[in-house]
């Protein structure tokens, strides 16, 4: 139960809530379990509550007519995903998988949409974290249909270091099959990409470990400051 009580303490959404209102949420939470590949939702579902990441990483993608995959977020834990079409009552509008052994918190749309009628100081938190998600969204979109996958990669390791509190290195959390879809590029062509940055001696590879040689080179690539800006 303490674990779980950390984990909803560590949501965005949840921040600064009193004790009285994280047992509110306890009392509304139901955990569910998911296998590496299991679908958590289908593109069209009905949104019918949202889900927190305790443990385990969940993807959210869309499907081209096809077959085409694109990978929209990567969620791990003490992230929250599935919020926003249960606000507007209307369905998921892609899909949910795990890729990986994931435990979640479920909370029902109409559980929750009664508890912060009661205390809206959640809504408030919610309405931060969207906005948060919306500017995160808005650069995704920027990157895949301004920049070249070189730059998006380059962002993306900029992004990995500030995330990850590091100067010179980073950690590739999920497969790059996923990450290439993530950039919107396929693995072929992001391999090749990782090699030149490698020969180039902006990068130096090693499994899923990757050691930032040159941050300005990969900074002026990216296309932003060395702050990640």
């Amino acid at each position: 139960m303490d674990n779980i009580i950390t984990i909803i303490k560590s949501v965005p959404i949840f921040s600064g809530l009193e004790d009285d209102d994280i047992e509110a949420l306890l009392r509304i939470a139901v955990h569910r379990r998911y296998g590496r590949g299991e679908l958590i939702f289908s593109d069209g579902d009905a949104a019918d509550g949202f889900y927190v990441v305790a443990g385990g990483k969940v993807k959210i993608f869309k499907v081209s007519f096809d077959g085409k995959e694109q990978i929209l977020h990567i969620f791990g834990p003490g992230e929250p995903f599935g919020e926003v079409p249960v606000f507007s009552g209307e369905s998921f509008p892609a899909n949910a998988q795990a890729i990986a052994a994931s435990r979640l918190i479920f909370f029902s749309r109409k559980d929750f949409i009664a508890l912060i009628t009661e205390k809206p100081s959640l809504a408030l938190n919610m309405l931060a974290v969207l906005s948060m998600r919306l500017r995160r969204f808005t650069v995704q979109i920027e990157h895949l249909s301004l920049k070249e996958v070189p730059e998006r990669l380059a962002a993306y390791l900029m992004y990995l270091a500030r995330e990850q509190e590091s100067d010179d290195h980073v950690r590739l959390d999920i497969a790059k099959g996923q990450l290439a879809s993530l950039l919107g590029t396929i693995p072929e062509t992001l391999s090749r990409i990782f090699a030149k940055m490698s020969a180039d001696g902006l990068i130096e590879v090693n499994g899923p470990d990757i050691r930032l040689c040159d941050r300005e080179g990969l900074a002026i690539l990216a296309g932003m400051d060395l702050d990640g800006a």
